[in-house]
């Protein structure tokens, strides 16, 4: 029995969705998400694909969360800050849900973004960071997780995380 799913992710928002329509699967993960409750956690684009679309391309996203993918948009922030975002950065709750239980206070995650999720339902962001704005860094709409991070790459703090899914979810 298929306990949870990990979606991964690294690279572009459309060719990431091109490589899961060609791969055959979208269908069955689909019902396995949507349908059977299956837990799933997306990582930084696995997570931006769970959004109804993004500003890095023309490709419609999965639509599991209310949500779109924007563009940093250095030129508003005061701090003229370097695109991509890179590096470690803290993470602030905003609702604790299983994926975020027992983190160490000020848990500190390593980003590699230049885009970032907007929730169109406050209530499914879970977590925020700040990067010239405050933006969403992890999510949750019933059985469906994401983190704008990578908890692979973020020690302690990761493992944590990952322990909580695979557990708790």
């Amino acid at each position: 029995m298929l306990q949870n799913l990990f979606w991964p992710g690294v690279g572009h928002f459309d060719y990431a969705m091109q490589r899961f329509h060609e791969s055959g699967m979208k269908d069955k993960v689909h019902d396995l998400v949507v349908n059977k409750k299956v837990p799933v956690v997306g990582v930084c684009v696995g997570m931006q694909m769970m959004a109804k679309g993004s500003d890095e391309g023309s490709l419609p996203g999965l639509g599991w969360i209310d949500a779109y993918v924007h563009k940093f948009d250095v030129s508003q922030v005061s701090a003229k800050l370097p695109l991509p975002h890179m590096g470690w950065n803290d993470i602030q709750i905003i609702r604790n849900t299983p994926l975020l239980k027992d983190l160490e206070e000020n848990p500190r995650y390593y980003f590699l973004h230049s885009y970032y999720f907007r929730c169109h339902d406050p209530k499914d962001a879970i977590a925020k960071t700040s990067y010239g704005i405050d933006f969403t860094s992890a999510v949750n709409h019933d059985n469906i997780f994401g983190a704008q991070f990578h908890p692979e790459k973020s020690h302690h703090f990761g493992i944590q995380l990952l322990k909580n899914f695979a557990e708790k979810c």
